[in-house]
Parts: structure tokens; C-alpha cells; sequence
């Protein structure tokens, strides 16, 4: 299992960044548009623990289809999101939020792996890690420009 972990301080309060990140219409918003993400399931959709969320992307310019489950729902603290189905053969991202005195330290953590079976480190190594540590990037500098800048985003794994 691959972990990607990132985390940053935005200056808002906790239960401001938690609203904004349990709407599942922000994540359009915070995705890179060259993945061309597309949120198929109508909107609003109520978050909860069991709610199904059905999108498509585009990677390398192949549609592709995602559902992802909300497996834990525990606001204004955390949620995971877990693919059912779709680029990777696991994909657990978990989303924690912690108050920081006025502000809020937002860390993602995802478990996931590549596909390609025996080739999977090597898939990884050359395509999927940069692409997951590019998301993130360009998701910080999008948090920034909506909240403002407490701290610049940074990996921790």
C-alpha cells in the first residue's frame, strides 16, 4: 500500500473549512481542470456515512469512471472517501481537520495503489505518485486563494 500525506493551515474557522469540504460540489472546484472532473451524481448531495458519490475524469485523456463511499462521517473532525470503483485499485482518502488556536490544520491522507499488478511500483513511480502529489499541490493553492494563506501546504509522507 502507497500513503500520500499532506497538510496545511488555512485561516478559517474549523467548522467553516469542514462545511466547505463536506460539499461535494467544492470538490470540482479544488480539482485540476485537466482531469476535466465531473461530479455525476445530483447535487447537493447529503454527506453521510454510506453516501455514493459517482463522478468522471479524464486521466492521460481516457474517461474514466469513480464511485466513492463515505465510510466515516464524524463532522467537523473528519470523513474518509473510499473507491468503489475506478483508476486505482485502492484508493482510501482520508480527510482531517483540527482547530489551531482561530485557524484549522486541514491533512489529507491517502492510502492507495496503482494499478499494474507486478508493475505497480513501477507504474507508480513513473506516473501515479507525481500525479497524486500534483492534485494536492494544485488543491492547496486553490484552499489559499479561497481562505487566504495561513501556511503553504506541504507532504509529510
Amino acid at each position: 500500500m502507497r500513503r500520500f500525506e499532506g497538510r496545511q493551515i488555512v485561516p478559517a474557522r474549523l467548522e467553516d473549512v469542514f462545511e466547505f469540504f463536506s460539499k461535494a460540489e467544492n470538490l470540482q472546484r479544488i480539482t485540476p481542470p485537466e482531469l476535466r472532473f465531473e461530479i455525476v451524481t445530483p447535487l447537493p448531495i447529503d454527506m453521510h456515512e454510506g453516501a455514493l458519490i459517482d463522478y468522471r475524469i479524464r486521466l492521460n485523456g481516457l474517461p474514466m469512471n469513480w464511485r466513492t463511499e463515505i465510510t466515516l462521517w464524524e463532522p467537523p473532525h473528519r470523513f474518509i472517501d473510499t473507491q468503489l470503483r475506478g483508476p486505482y485499485r485502492v484508493w482510501i482518502h482520508e480527510h482531517r481537520f483540527r482547530a489551531v488556536g482561530g485557524q484549522t490544520e486541514v491533512t489529507d491522507r491517502v492510502d492507495y495503489l496503482a494499478p499494474g499488478w507486478l508493475l505497480e511500483p513501477l507504474v507508480d513511480r513513473l506516473f501515479v505518485r507525481r500525479r497524486v502529489e500534483a492534485v494536492f499541490e494544485h488543491r492547496a493553492r486553490i484552499i489559499e486563494e479561497i481562505f487566504g494563506r495561513a501556511t503553504t501546504f506541504r507532504r509529510v509522507s
